[in-house]
């Protein structure tokens, strides 16, 4: 008598999320609209910026630096911004809109991963502007690259971090895409004031200054200038971001719903 054995094979945990990860990609990149405000508009937005002149020169009230110069940290933080607030939240509320969260749940990918590969993909795309922005800024304008950058990607790091945990925040919080958007757009121009899309938060008065920088991107924005400029960034200005991701993280695990 013959005696066969079936043995089967469980697929490592991470093929699923592998797949999930080429998939949200190849959708990800069918989206042109998503592509150009994170790695483009930034870009352009400092090109625009650095073609008026007085905006080249070195001013005394700015520490001998140029505007341009305090704007290419100003234009990272833009990605950021833009892929965690204002692209990554509608899709993923979308999704659990449309119940796709909850039939993966009966599948052996679970919805954790499509969360997974929204934040992996947002967050490389802000990182692959940043690194747009600096090359930019250094052909295009003569920007000195920076001149701490084990600071500087430590700085970069955080600040995706504290979007994307910002982002997911919105998520957790809205019940539909469309309340997704309005409250995204909400958060998008706070933190474009704070980051100083407008004013450089250098330039602003003593006060503002002092409260913008408790804020994640007006503490980023710091980081990366300081960091820019040679310097660590500042001890407070780290806290700050490391603080905000981990109560914005911790609120999105706990709010976050799949249905």
């Amino acid at each position: 008598m013959t005696t066969t054995t079936s043995m089967t094979t469980t697929p490592p945990r991470s093929a699923p999320l592998a797949a999930v990860l080429r998939t949200e990609t190849r959708l990800f990149l069918r989206e042109p609209g998503s592509l150009f405000w994170i790695l483009v508009f930034p870009s352009v937005l400092m090109t625009i910026l650095g073609l008026i002149p007085s905006f080249r020169k070195a001013d005394e009230a700015l520490g001998g630096r140029s505007v341009i110069e305090l704007y290419v940290p100003v234009a990272v933080l833009l990605a950021m911004i833009m892929a965690g607030l204002q692209a990554m939240p509608p899709v993923l509320t979308g999704y659990r809109e449309r119940g796709i969260l909850r039939r993966m749940s009966a599948t052996p990918v679970r919805p954790s991963a499509l969360l997974a590969a929204q934040i992996v993909l947002h967050g490389a795309a802000s990182l692959g502007s940043a690194a747009l922005v600096i090359a930019v800024g250094r052909a295009a304008f003569g920007v000195r690259l920076p001149g701490q950058v084990a600071g500087y990607l430590l700085a970069l790091l955080l600040a995706v971090a504290c979007v994307l945990a910002l982002g997911a925040t919105i998520c957790a919080l809205s019940r539909t895409s469309r309340i997704a958007t309005a409250v995204g757009s909400v958060a998008y121009l706070l933190m474009m004031f704070t980051a100083g899309v407008w004013v450089p938060v250098q330039a602003m008065p003593g006060l503002l200054r002092t409260i913008v920088e408790f804020t994640p991107f007006g503490a980023a924005s710091q980081a990366l200038d300081q960091a820019a400029s040679g310097n660590w960034p500042g001890i407070t200005h780290l806290g700050v971001m490391l603080v905000w991701t981990a109560v914005l993280g911790t609120a999105s695990t706990r709010l976050f719903r799949w249905e």
